[in-house]
C-alpha cells in the first residue's frame, strides 16, 4: 500500500507566533493519521528549531524543510544542509521546487547531488518536477518531465528510489487563470509512474507516492486524491489556513 501524503508548504509566509497558532490549532484537532497516511508541515529555516518541540512524539505527522544544499559543509554563506537537517531531526526535505528552479537557477544536475545528499544523511526527499505553461502548450511535456526525472533520480539504486516522494506541480496551472483538471493530474502522474517503471519495474514503481502541487485546495482535494495514481498533494497556500488544510488531510483516502 502506498504511502498517501498532506504535505504543506509555508514557502516564506508568517512570523513566527503566527506559525505556533497555526501549528497548534492543526494538533487540537486531534489528527490520528491512518498507518499509510502521512502529514509534512514545511516550514522556513528559522522554525525548524522553535517548532520542534510541538511534533515530538506525534505519529505520522513531521515537520519538514523546504530546501538544503547541494554539500554537506564548507564555505558556502546562507546554506543549510542535510546533515544539519538530520542534526535537528528533521527527516523530510523539499528539493527542486519550481519556485528555486525559476528564482535559484536550480538544475536537474544541481537537483541530482542534492538528493545524493540528502538520503546520506537519511533525509527523505521531496522531489518536485512539473512543466512551464509553454511547455504544456508545445505538447511536450511528458517529455520535459521525464527528463527532470531521469536527470536527477535515475542514477539512483532501486533501494534508494522507494525513498523519494515526487511531487508533480503544472507550473502553468498555478496563478496563471488556467486550469488542470483531474484527468490532467492522472494523466501525468501515470505517465511519471510510466517512467519509473521502465528504469526500475513496475513493482518498484507501484511503491513510489507521487503527489500533485497545483493549487490543491479542500474544495478539489477529495476529488483529486480519488485518482490511482495521485497519493496526496504538496499544499501551498491553501497550507496556510488551518481548517483548509484540515480539511485537505480528512480528504486522504
Amino acid at each position: 500500500m502506498r504511502r498517501k501524503f498532506a504535505a504543506a508548504n509555508w514557502k516564506m509566509n508568517l512570523n513566527l507566533e503566527e506559525a505556533y497558532k497555526l501549528v497548534d490549532h492543526i494538533f487540537d484537532a486531534g489528527l490520528q493519521p491512518a498507518p499509510n497516511h502521512f502529514v509534512l508541515i514545511s516550514v522556513p529555516f528559522p522554525y525548524l528549531i522553535p517548532l520542534q518541540e510541538r511534533f515530538r512524539g506525534s505519529r505520522n505527522i513531521f515537520l519538514a524543510a523546504q530546501n538544503c544544499a547541494s554539500v554537506n559543509n564548507g564555505a558556502y554563506t546562507g546554506e543549510v544542509s542535510a546533515s544539519m537537517l538530520k542534526d535537528m531531526g528533521v527527516y523530510f526535505v523539499i528539493i527542486g521546487h519550481s519556485e528555486r528552479r525559476m528564482y535559484q537557477g536550480e538544475t536537474n544536475e544541481l537537483l541530482a547531488e542534492k538528493v545524493n545528499r540528502a538520503l546520506e544523511n537519511r533525509v527523505y526527499p521531496v522531489f518536485c518536477c512539473g512543466e512551464a505553461l509553454e511547455v504544456r502548450e508545445a505538447g511536450t511535456q511528458n517529455e520535459f518531465v521525464g527528463q527532470q526525472i531521469k536527470d536527477s533520480l535515475f542514477h539512483l539504486d532501486s533501494t534508494e528510489i522507494q525513498k523519494i516522494t515526487i511531487a508533480y506541480e503544472p507550473i502553468w496551472a498555478i496563478g496563471t487563470g488556467k486550469t488542470a483538471t483531474t484527468d490532467q493530474a492522472q494523466e501525468m502522474h501515470s505517465y511519471i509512474r510510466s517512467v519509473l517503471a521502465e528504469k526500475y519495474g513496475a513493482e518498484i514503481a507501484e511503491t513510489i507516492s507521487i503527489l500533485y502541487g497545483g493549487s490543491v485546495k479542500a474544495s478539489n482535494a477529495a476529488e483529486l486524491f480519488s485518482r490511482p495514481d495521485v497519493d496526496g498533494g504538496l499544499v501551498g497556500g491553501a497550507s496556510l489556513v488551518a481548517d483548509e488544510f484540515l480539511a485537505i488531510i480528512k480528504s486522504l483516502p
